[in-house]
């Protein structure tokens, strides 16, 4: 009896201390902010990436997701990781633009032919041009998606540039942005994300322009009758870490953030397409705003003159350097479509 109970205790403590080096404290919490809210895809991708890291770092490292401008709009969170108050975030290359005008060269208006082109795009030349924001306090680890950019407004259809004139249209803060809404004939207003439902509904601005994400997500089609499928730009969503967080992490644990960083990103991509259909569905379902397909090439040529305008801010060899990417580089993503 006595040798069955000391069996029962040895293995009870076995069990405890199995149990507290599996479920330990991590040695390392990051705090990971973005604007989205979780049913955004990019917001997704950022609990995957979180996951993956807790498997791969065996509990060493958890990061800990805050979505819909918890700790701050895109400006605050890129501040914050130069001054490593904020440890992530997932931000939009239009912003980060600011800090480096160099990664504004993938928010030129109709700079892409197509997915498998912006993706071939950003995997190379956009990681060459991240290495750049290191001496800036912030490390890029991948593009994640935050999709193809489409107009609304609550004034009059638009499916012609000429359409767009008077608008009062919201855009980041970037002046890619504004130039290119000023080409369009529209009045370009800048402001936060998080400010741009309100001002939808009480008429402060009459129109935006965003995914189809956004659109769903953040009910926009709910306060805007018109959208136009002007598909102008592809926006991405880099995921950045502070560079003083990551001075902080052991070596092994710096590989771990980075495989991560790309396991989820192939997992993200590979949902994108689908999900955008999705929520294209259920914008046209809701019957609440009218979808209207354009022609393209009359907006593509209002706009050429923005690419010429901040070629010496993006890097004239930038842009020759996407746009003579060959589609036969970008078969490899044709897999996501």
């Amino acid at each position: 009896m006595k040798k069955v109970s000391l069996i029962l205790v040895i293995s009870l403590i076995a069990i405890l201390l199995l149990s507290s080096f599996t479920f330990a404290e991590p040695k390392y919490v990051l705090k990971l902010g973005h604007v989205a809210n979780t049913e955004k895809p990019y917001a997704k991708f950022a609990v995957k990436f979180a996951e993956l890291v807790k498997e791969k770092t065996n509990g060493g490292v958890e990061v800990q997701v805050f979505p819909s401008s918890q700790l701050g709009n895109q400006r605050d969170l890129i501040e914050g990781l130069t001054f490593g108050t904020v440890d992530m975030t997932l931000t939009s290359t239009a912003v980060l633009g600011n800090f480096l005008p160099e990664m504004a060269v993938f928010d030129l208006p109709f700079i892409f032919r197509d997915k498998p082109h912006t993706y071939k795009a950003l995997d190379t030349i956009g990681m060459e041009i991240g290495k750049k924001l290191e001496s800036k306090g912030m490390k890029l680890l991948v593009f994640a998606e935050n999709g193809v950019r489409n107009l609304t407004n609550n004034v009059r259809p638009v499916r012609t540039p000429e359409d767009m004139k008077g608008l009062k249209i919201r855009v980041m803060e970037q002046p890619v942005y504004i130039e290119m809404m000023k080409a369009l004939g529209a009045n370009p207003t800048p402001m936060a994300f998080g400010e741009l439902f309100t001002a939808l509904q009480q008429g402060t601005v009459d129109g935006q322009e965003n995914p189809v994400s956004h659109i769903w997500t953040k009910r926009f089609f709910e306060v805007q009758k018109y959208i136009s499928l002007t598909e102008h730009t592809y926006s991405a969503e880099p995921l950045l870490i502070s560079m003083i967080t990551w001075k902080k992490l052991p070596k092994e644990y710096q590989e771990a953030m980075v495989a991560s960083a790309n396991e989820a990103l192939d997992w993200h991509r590979a949902q994108c397409s689908a999900s955008d259909n999705d929520m294209w569905k259920k914008v046209i379902d809701s019957g609440l705003t009218e979808v209207i397909k354009v022609d393209k090439e009359p907006f593509r040529k209002a706009t050429a003159g923005v690419w010429k305008m901040f070629e010496d801010k993006v890097g004239k060899e930038n842009i020759e350097r996407i746009v003579n990417i060959k589609p036969e580089e970008c078969v490899e993503y044709e897999k996501y479509l």
